[in-house]
């Protein structure tokens, strides 16, 4: 029973990592230009706030392998996968629609349905935990395995058939966009600050990459469970890792690598990462029993979902909120105190950084008191 407490241990660690990275991206402060670690990359390429968003789906693989080991019937299965999946797809929904109204001249009034994004993080999350954990359950390893590869190069060749011609890997010319559009249409995608070029990150067909990344987190899982905290399991999760960054980019030369279309190449890019950083933690954590920091991102870890839809919610209503015409409480924080004080990109940091301890805080009380939000 020590063994699978210490195991579930390093895994929140590990999900409380990718949660307070998440927050730290997704809220830079204004009044200049981002810090460039914390953006992602324009297009084709990478950067380290790519590697956030893969990491959860990885987390979330990981904890299947756990849950999988529990005594259920098919029935109860099904109902329980079923239901976190629409409770956390509507959240993400819901999220986006958020804050419900929006005022017009001097009257209040709902935020159109007909123009709130379908798809998202949360989204892409629900549907990659639906079919990872379908594959999983009633799949061998082995052929979960086949199924990630084919997953891989199906995205590939449905990107090079139904693509528009030389642009098969741009924005609006790659055929995620086009049955986007066709599906979900225009007004349901996400615009850039508003703006009439549609394009979601979160689509549905990159969503089918996305799976895979789930099924490398279980692979991962099952396999320390088997091998044990060990050495030998330390090695092999590096090797794998590095073997996977190589094929990733050298496959990158023909498929580029680009989170913003969640190509074969990023995914490969994104689980070797995961398993090099897994494998060190689980060194650092269970063989070399260094502790420090680790309750930092336990608090995380312990309620992911809660504190993800805290950040987010709460930055909305930072943004929402103004302190006077045309100047919403965020900008104004920003531009009298983040800005004056630490000027520049690294105000933007700055900014981020003490909006995720306000989050984590909100998690720290929520843990003192035994509070945890779980689907």
């Amino acid at each position: 029973m020590e063994l699978a407490n210490n195991r579930f241990t390093t895994l929140d660690i590990f999900r409380g990592m990718t949660i307070c990275f998440m927050i730290i991206v997704n809220s830079p402060g204004s009044g200049a230009v981002v810090w460039s670690p914390l953006d992602h990359a324009a297009w084709f390429g990478f950067t380290p706030t790519d590697l956030v968003f893969p990491s959860f789906l990885f987390a979330v693989g990981n904890a299947l392998s756990f849950s999988k080991k529990k005594l259920e019937t098919n029935s109860a299965f099904l109902a329980k996968i079923f239901k976190r999946t629409v409770i956390i797809f509507l959240l993400g929904y819901l999220m986006y629609w958020f804050p419900f109204m929006h005022q017009d001249h001097d009257n209040w009034v709902f935020n159109s349905l007909s123009h709130t994004r379908i798809m998202g993080v949360l989204q892409r999350i629900a549907l990659c935990y639906f079919f990872g954990s379908l594959i999983v359950h009633y799949c061998s390893k082995k052929t979960a395995i086949i199924i990630s590869i084919l997953l891989l190069l199906l995205y590939w060749a449905f990107l090079l058939l139904f693509g528009a011609v030389g642009e098969e890997y741009s924005m609006l010319g790659n055929a995620g966009t086009k049955l986007d559009i066709l599906i979900l249409g225009d007004a349901h995608l996400y615009h850039d600050h508003g703006g009439p070029i549609a394009f979601d990150p979160e689509g549905l067909l990159s969503t089918i990459t996305g799976i895979v990344n789930v099924i490398g987190g279980y692979l991962a899982g099952a396999y320390i469970q088997r091998k044990g905290k060990n050495f030998e399991c330390v090695a092999k999760l590096l090797m794998m890792g590095a073997l996977l960054i190589g094929i990733a980019l050298f496959w990158g030369q023909f498929f580029p690598i680009a989170k913003k279309l969640w190509t074969s190449s990023f995914v490969l890019l994104t689980i070797g990462l995961d398993l090099v950083i897994l494998g060190i933690l689980i060194y650092a954590i269970e063989l070399k029993n260094i502790k420090w920091g680790t309750n930092f991102f336990l608090i995380f870890g312990r309620n992911s979902l809660a504190i993800y839809l805290l950040s987010e919610l709460l930055l909305v209503i930072l943004q929402f909120v103004h302190v006077q015409q045309g100047v919403s409480f965020f900008n104004w924080i920003n531009n009298v105190f983040y800005q004056v004080i630490f000027p520049g990109a690294f105000g933007t940091l700055v900014f981020a950084v003490s909006f995720m301890m306000l989050c984590w805080f909100v998690g720290y009380l929520m843990d003192k008191r035994k509070i945890y939000i779980k689907i």
